[in-house]
């Protein structure tokens, strides 16, 4: 996480429930999860915006819409050319609508440095939305830098897609770490919401040994959903298509909607101990 000088938190916030996903390691389902749940999300009836932070813009192409057809992302937002409303754009999901991510956003970390409130960009953003969505998903880039420092200043909560290989906690303790720091000094409602076990293995025994390490280190905060390993949804984004509407029947896409079903009740009960209205 960049460093920053020490200052008096003023962060303005949506009233949507905003979700950051955010791993540093590449290649553990971070995107995939990310357009999944929000399509499952969406599917249940819940207006769901999804953000594509990500400099290499997979979750826009996993949503079938091509770099051609990006003429303003997220970029524009964070260097403040463009109001977020006006980069919105819909997706074949009924009820889910996309930031995209635009190849400027390469660039974005460096522009960041010399910006005001650069920690800041995407949660005052956000605000100018208010009501108009249910849930937001941040999809983060595998790094923890200004980028995904924004998602975290903006976000209510993160959820971490941990996938069952070898070395798989590695790097978990600097997350943790990072989601502590941002909550000490730009965010103090960010918790991180869960973890979510990504392309498991039933035939394989490191998938249960590397799930029984997880939920000895995070205990409950791990999802009792897992992504199993499934063709289907490494085949849906080819397709530009979310893995629910790729094929609707398969383990992966059963999988998403359940872990949907089972944030929304562990949402509802948070809420419910916090004495806020479900």
């Amino acid at each position: 996480m960049p460093d920053s000088p020490t200052q008096p938190i003023d962060i303005k916030h949506t009233s949507s429930r905003v979700l950051a996903i955010a791993n540093q390691k590449g290649g553990v389902g971070k995107t995939t999860t990310a357009i999944n749940l929000a399509t499952a999300l969406a599917a249940i009836g819940r207006r769901v915006l999804i953000i594509d932070s990500d400099p290499q813009g997979n979750a826009s192409t996993g949503l079938g819409v091509a770099p051609g057809h990006r003429e303003t992302g997220v970029y524009d937002v964070f260097i403040g050319e463009v109001p977020i409303a006006e980069t919105i754009i819909g997706t074949n999901v009924p009820g889910l609508s996309l930031v995209p991510a635009t190849v400027g956003l390469y660039g974005a970390e460096i522009e960041l440095v010399d910006l005001s409130r650069r920690e800041y960009r995407l949660a005052d953003a956000l605000a100018d939305l208010g009501a108009a969505y249910d849930h937001v998903l941040i999809d983060c880039p595998p790094a923890l830098g200004l980028l995904t420092l924004n998602a975290l200043v903006a976000a209510d909560s993160v959820l971490v897609p941990l996938q069952c290989e070898f070395f798989a906690l590695e790097g978990l303790t600097q997350l943790t770490r990072t989601i502590d720091r941002v909550r000490e000094r730009f965010n103090p409602r960010l918790q991180l919401q869960g973890v979510v076990l990504t392309m498991f293995d039933k035939r394989n025994n490191l998938s249960d040994l590397v799930a029984a390490d997880a939920r000895g280190f995070f205990g409950d905060k791990v999802y009792d959903t897992v992504i199993p390993r499934n063709v289907r949804i490494s085949e849906a984004p080819s397709h530009g298509k979310p893995v629910l509407l790729y094929d609707l029947r398969c383990p992966g896409s059963q999988a998403y909607l359940m872990l949907a079903s089972e944030m929304l009740r562990r949402e509802e009960r948070q809420r419910t101990a916090e004495g806020l209205p479900a």
